[in-house]
């Protein structure tokens, strides 16, 4: 009997670390990177962190976000911000050349936050990261450049649609609450 308890002892030690040290539905992938043959496990560089989540197009109106967006991402990763892009051509406005999709990433709008391979972020077919971010705000990106604030612990999923702004007051105020909540 003090075998039996002594085994459950140690599976409830061994199992504890592992299961804490798991990730929920956003950050549980690997993506491969933008332009790269590259893969990030997500919940291993990302975990903890608050995340924007934004799918973006090369050849939209939205497309100079990626300067306010980088802009966040300089002024909030020190407070546990993360920035990720996800490049998709859903709404037809996406490079077909994953290069040229770079070079307007990098390049023209300076971005250094991460960016990944183009996927669809819309419907059955939407990346695993977008699936669940549909599934746990109730809302799939209408437009390029939809935004979404995700806690730091992936319980709080909020929406912003391609109108608003990373600027905009509103938006900064939840991203706050987010942060301060921990990341």
């Amino acid at each position: 009997m003090k075998q039996w308890f002594l085994a459950v002892a140690v599976t409830a030690a061994l199992s504890g670390p592992v299961l804490a040290s798991q990730c929920g539905a956003v950050l549980g992938h690997s993506m491969q990177q933008l332009n790269t043959r590259e893969t990030v496990d997500l919940c291993e560089q990302f975990k903890g962190k608050t995340l924007l989540v934004v799918n973006t197009a090369s050849k939209c109106g939205f497309t100079p976000q990626f300067e306010a967006l980088q802009q966040l991402h300089d002024s909030y990763r020190d407070k546990g911000l993360v920035v990720l892009g996800f490049p998709s051509n859903d709404f037809r406005q996406e490079h077909s050349d994953e290069a040229r999709t770079a070079e307007v990433c990098y390049l023209d709008y300076g971005v250094q936050f991460p960016m990944f391979t183009t996927t669809s972020v819309r419907g059955s077919s939407a990346n695993p990261v977008f699936r669940a971010l549909i599934d746990k705000s109730g809302k799939q990106p209408s437009w390029n450049f939809n935004k979404y604030l995700v806690s730091a612990d992936e319980q709080t999923v909020l929406h912003f649609g391609s109108r608003t702004s990373p600027t905009d007051a509103s938006f900064i105020a939840e991203l706050e609450k987010l942060l301060a909540q921990g990341g």
